[in-house]
């Protein structure tokens, strides 16, 4: 296998498990109240290609785990209205999952801010990570969230 086609086949994988860990990441601050940049060290230091009870975790690819964090988290601002206004009268945001808020604010983030990847790659990226985490209405809910989002983020790319 040439280098350059062995390096394809990982980049994938590592993008996967950052975004996994970005995920986790926005939990884990929304839960804690921990700052951005610490949490990104603490990551890099023990969490991204690491080891947890002896079980090694999957290389992650750290610059993009960093922008998926520093991006959904410098953009909240504009993310939240943005699930909000997906929601049925009378829901908050605050009601959802946090999981599935973290879930949410990722891939928004991507979908408007890393036009260097297809919308199509940020939704099925995302909706593995929902099903890792959930088995019932969420996965759906959040696959309809992020495609309106792709339509309206990125009409010259989406074909309504």
């Amino acid at each position: 296998m040439a280098t350059g086609e062995k390096n394809r086949k990982e980049g994938a994988p590592t993008r996967s498990a950052a975004r996994l860990a970005a995920v986790q990441a926005l939990y884990q601050m929304e839960a804690g109240g921990q700052g951005v940049e610490a949490t990104i060290r603490e990551f890099q230091d023990f969490r991204l290609g690491g080891e947890i009870e002896g079980e090694k975790l999957h290389a992650a690819d750290a610059a993009f785990f960093a922008d998926i964090l520093r991006g959904a988290v410098d953009t909240q601002d504009r993310l939240d209205p943005y699930l909000q206004r997906q929601l049925a009268a009378g829901w908050r945001l605050s009601r959802l999952d946090s999981t599935v808020r973290a879930i949410l604010r990722a891939g928004l983030y991507e979908l408007i801010r890393r036009p260097d990847v297809p919308y199509k790659v940020v939704i099925n990226e995302y909706l593995d990570i929902a099903r890792a985490f959930f088995d019932r209405d969420e996965p759906g809910f959040i696959n309809a969230v992020l495609d309106a989002a792709a339509k309206e983020a990125r009409s010259d790319e989406v074909k309504v």
